[in-house]
This record gives C-alpha cells, sequence and structure tokens, in this order.
C-alpha cells in the first residue's frame, strides 16, 4: 500500500552556516535504511567540511549552483544538472554564490552521521 509522507523532518547540517535540511524519506523520518531524500536549501558563502561517506549520493541541483571538490578537482553542479558521488570517495559541498543553492540529494544506503565520515 502508498504510504504517504505527510512532512519533512528538519536535520541538523554541518557547516559554517546554517543549511535547511528537510528528509522527507530517510533514517529520521521514515525510519527507512536503504535511501534517503532530502531537499537542502543552502547560503551563499554555506561550506560544509569534506568526507568520505560510504554511501552513493545523488544530488540534484534545483536552483543556483552547487560547488563540489573531489580529489582530483573541482565541478560547479548548475541548476537542472544533477552529479553522482560514489562511496568512499572524497568530497567536499558548498556553496559560493550569491543566491546559494537548493537541491535534492538522494543516498543508497540511507544517510547516516556514522557513515559519513566527515573531516575533522
Amino acid at each position: 500500500m502508498p504510504r504517504i509522507i505527510p512532512s519533512p523532518t528538519i536535520i541538523e547540517s554541518a557547516g559554517n552556516k546554517p543549511k535547511r535540511i528537510e528528509e522527507f524519506v530517510g533514517r529520521v523520518n521514515s525510519h527507512q535504511t536503504n535511501i534517503s531524500v532530502a531537499r537542502m536549501v543552502s547560503p551563499a558563502g554555506w561550506v560544509e567540511p569534506g568526507q568520505r561517506p560510504e554511501f552513493m549520493e545523488i544530488t540534484l541541483v534545483l536552483k543556483g549552483s552547487l560547488h563540489l571538490e573531489f580529489e582530483g578537482g573541482a565541478v560547479d553542479v548548475i541548476a537542472g544538472q544533477s552529479v553522482i558521488t560514489e562511496p568512499g570517495e572524497w568530497v567536499r559541498y558548498s556553496t559560493p554564490n550569491v543566491g546559494g543553492a537548493e537541491y535534492v540529494a538522494v543516498c543508497l544506503p540511507a544517510f547516516s552521521p556514522d557513515t559519513v565520515h566527515r573531516d575533522e
């Protein structure tokens, strides 16, 4: 039977500025461990610590642009584009441009603070 998710749970974010994380599907809001789906709204100038997660992350940028650093380079992902990062890959996300970004992150398996492995 289909299950409606009536509203997201707000999750605390990491980084130098507050970022809104709305988890619709995942460990907290729907008790899913195999996948998480969250909407992010991050302000201009936001930077999070680097991380080496144990999960695949698929990110779809809805508005603005997301800057992604990885071992060996960096890329800007703009509205209408998406990017996939693989488990064990070092990455760092930021939104340096005016207007910040709005994006959706899908993690397989679901995001967990225990498996994201943020830099110190």
